[in-house]
């Protein structure tokens, strides 16, 4: 029988799957409802300080479905982080942590770049009770026009910056919130745990550009005319998500004996993975690739809480299907299977001149050798006949 714990730095979830940072998390009332229907964690939405400085417009999502049904592909948001008083998530921290003094509740905060802030979010949050941090150096729109989000996400020097200070005062697990819109996300994942972060998470939205109505001629989603690129989610970001996981995780582990990068640099750092999980299936996948739990946040806002039930019966359906019995068995196990494409031209001709030389009746085994036929299969090896 698969057991789907995990113990990712001292924390202990029943089960690997975690309500990513956004609507899903957006209150004491949501948070409760994720917990009571068996989700591993639950990440708030994103807060900070000051929560006056956060206006939101409506409406702020626009979905790309598939050609002729209702299956949601891609979705996009326009949404800020919580528009609610700190003081206010300081009491519902508290209050779900007295109600839930064994589920794992981790605060996903932000802050401008101005060290006095991020400590005191930091000591004030943990002060009520949270299990750990995400830091969100990731939203692409809006908060970077005030260098908040992917701004800092996208500069390591600065984030390696910030997350010395929250570390400096942090007493519980701090993971670093990757950007995707950035060439190669292992520098700044790389800066974050430099400076002590104990995990890593990845990815956050793609900023992108849903569309453009061609009745109206305005891009969408239209707030009075206008817009903004905004945040790509749901299952069409999943091959991107999955590429970045596989590369970081890369970086963190290495790709395991054999490999063209068989050291890592961080082995012992967490990495959750983000992007397009829906199914039991999907989420194998981002731990086949390194992840130790994986994040679900557009599924939720589709399927609702009572998703995480089929998700643990998927992923256990697989467990079982290859004899597996806890996640730690699988993590990374695909890793090893990437290489260069010089080594993939070379694996594949070996592999012919072996189909060949098999076809000619030549040995290339020592196994293959026949005691009634070891004449002639001498004679087949012999190159200047």
């Amino acid at each position: 029988m698969a057991d789907l714990s995990v113990t990712v730095d001292g924390l202990k979830l029943p089960n690997p799957f975690v309500i990513g940072s956004g609507p899903p998390g957006t209150n004491a009332n949501v948070i409760g409802k994720a917990f009571d229907e068996g989700w591993g964690a639950v990440i708030a939405k994103t807060i900070s300080l000051d929560a006056s400085k956060v206006v939101n417009v409506a409406p702020r999502y626009a979905r790309m479905r598939a050609t002729g049904t209702d299956e949601v592909l891609g979705w996009e948001n326009i949404e800020l982080i919580s528009d609610r008083p700190f003081d206010t998530w300081i009491a519902e921290f508290k209050q779900l942590k007295a109600k839930y003094p064994d589920r794992v509740l981790i605060a996903s905060i932000m802050e401008e770049c101005r060290k006095e802030a991020w400590q005191e979010i930091v000591q004030r949050c943990q002060d009520a009770g949270v299990d750990a941090f995400e830091l969100n150096f990731s939203c692409p729109h809006g908060l970077p026009e005030r260098r908040m989000g992917a701004a800092m996400g996208q500069d390591p020097a600065i984030l390696e910056e910030v997350c010395d200070w929250v570390n400096s005062v942090a007493r519980v697990p701090v993971w670093a919130k990757m950007t995707p819109n950035i060439t190669h996300i292992e520098e700044p994942a790389r800066a974050a745990l430099k400076a002590g972060c104990e995990g890593i998470a990845a990815i956050n939205t793609i900023l992108s550009v849903m569309g453009v109505n061609l009745d109206t001629l305005r891009p969408e989603p239209t707030v009075e005319g206008y817009t903004v690129p905004g945040g790509y989610s749901c299952k069409a970001v999943r091959p991107i998500a999955l590429r970045m996981v596989m590369e970081l995780a890369t970086m963190m582990y290495g790709r395991g004996a054999g490999s063209v990068k068989p050291d890592g640099e961080f082995k012992n750092r967490s990495l959750s993975g983000i992007g397009g999980v829906e199914t039991g299936n999907d989420a194998a996948q981002f731990i086949l690739l390194g992840a130790g739990t994986v994040q679900v946040c557009t599924g939720v806002m589709i399927h609702g809480y009572k998703m995480i039930h089929d998700l643990k019966a998927g992923l256990s359906a697989f467990m079982d299907k290859h004899k597996f019995t806890s996640i730690d068995q699988f993590r990374g196990k695909s890793l090893q299977y990437f290489t260069t494409h010089a080594d993939l031209v070379k694996r594949q001709a070996e592999a012919k001149a072996a189909e060949k030389a098999a076809a000619k009746g030549m040995v290339t085994k020592d196994a293959a050798w026949t005691g009634d036929g070891f004449v002639e299969q001498s004679r087949k090896l012999v190159a200047n006949d």
